[in-house]
């Protein structure tokens, strides 16, 4: 029955591939996006999903610090930074990070997250301290920091070699590169959306030097806004082609833009069909990948919930804090949170094995007191709550 259903949809030749562990084409990319069953096209992505990672779904105990909002970027798809109409401008001293850290020191965090605007005011010396005060508060977590965009901006404050700034930020604790900055790897959409920030060759250069550095990265990719379905395919195909030169990315992420509060706001929002066939076309197109993760935050729990059989091996994590991206209708509200417990609902109750994780895929065994969130039952509508 199944096979019947796959040449109905008049995949049956992509799904020979898919079986046989042969890599997609671009055009192969093109008709999956294209399909109109889209259940067909998410169980040969949970074919490779399963393939690769089992009924194992990730989860990570992190924190979020966007240190800031202050941008000269001036990106049309962007809310977070500060503008006129829009946020207060902001750049947190090392007090203030210092206490963001402490508010949440009772949690057995393993991962900061640090990502945030391009203030041509901050120096060097400035990101060097931002490392050190984490690794004091934090020993031993894993800081995933600085996009390319910001290590570009941190080169051009260093005004020193690229490998110099890369090998004295590691000691100062950098561990990994987040996604993002180059948001989607056309030159069409970054002249028309983002036009000062980095073009796609130079993103791909500081991710060379990042891999040659030692410093794993994640991969991320913007859709839904201006860009066309062979754009998407297209950055899938020379994301996988770096990866195969670098073999330094840990895990993809596709996420989904949000409108509200961006110059982009007559655009329609994201919807779950959109959601789920972003997750499961990247899983079947980045053969190269361990982990394609769906970010809860932006695809919603129930979203990335369902996610898990379309794809998806890692829900991300805690957040506690977030300002990129708010929940609909929040804008302002950067408490975004799910519990430990409440990312294990949404992982058994959608039949997978949940699996705490480090920043690398490394299993983190249950702490004391922990067995009891997983007795713990959340229904979906307060998992979702932000």
């Amino acid at each position: 029955m199944r096979m019947q259903a796959i040449e109905a949809a008049g995949l049956a030749d992509i799904c020979d591939k898919v079986l046989a562990g042969e890599r997609l084409t671009f055009d192969d990319g093109l008709r999956l996006y294209t399909a109109p069953d889209l259940n067909m096209v998410g169980w040969m992505a949970n074919v490779v999903r399963e393939r690769l990672n089992g009924a194992r779904t990730y989860y990570v105990r992190n924190q979020h610090i966007n240190y800031t909002n202050v941008c000269n970027k001036g990106c049309k798809f962007c809310s977070f930074y500060a503008q006129k109409g829009g946020p207060a401008p902001y750049t947190m001293d090392l007090d203030e990070v210092r206490a963001r850290l402490n508010e949440h020191l009772d949690i057995p965090i393993t991962e900061v997250h640090m990502v945030a605007g391009i203030n041509p005011k901050l120096p060097y010396q400035y990101y060097l301290d931002l490392l050190h005060l984490v690794k004091e508060v934090r020993p031993g977590v894993h800081i995933k920091a600085f996009t390319c965009v910001e290590i570009a901006e941190i080169w051009r404050q260093a005004n020193k070699p690229l490998p110099d700034v890369l090998a004295e930020l590691r000691d100062a604790g950098l561990d990994s590169l987040p996604g993002g900055g180059i948001e989607i790897l056309s030159d069409r959409v970054h002249m028309e959306l983002f036009g000062r920030k980095l073009s796609g060759d130079q993103w791909m250069e500081i991710s060379r030097a990042a891999a040659k550095a030692g410093l794993t990265q994640y991969a991320t990719m913007l859709y839904g806004h201006i860009e066309t379905v062979p754009e998407r395919i297209e950055h899938l195909v020379k994301m996988r082609e770096l990866q195969d030169e670098t073999g330094h990315f840990v895990t993809f992420t596709p996420l989904s833009f949000h409108p509200e509060g961006t110059q982009l706001d007559h655009l329609p929002a994201p919807t779950g069909e959109s959601d789920l066939r972003a997750i499961a076309v990247s899983r079947l197109m980045l053969d190269n990948f361990q982990h394609i993760k769906t970010f809860w935050i932006m695809n919603t729990a129930q979203v990335s919930q369902v996610a898990q059989w379309y794809g998806a091996d890692d829900l991300d994590g805690t957040i506690h804090e977030y300002e990129i991206t708010y929940k609909d209708g929040e804008i302002g509200n950067k408490r975004q949170v799910l519990t430990r417990g409440q990312l294990i609902d949404l992982i058994v109750t959608a039949g997978r094995e949940p699996i705490e994780r480090d920043s690398l895929y490394n299993e983190v065994k249950p702490r004391e007191n922990d067995d009891a969130a997983k007795s713990v039952r959340i229904p979906l509508a307060v998992a979702s709550a932000t």
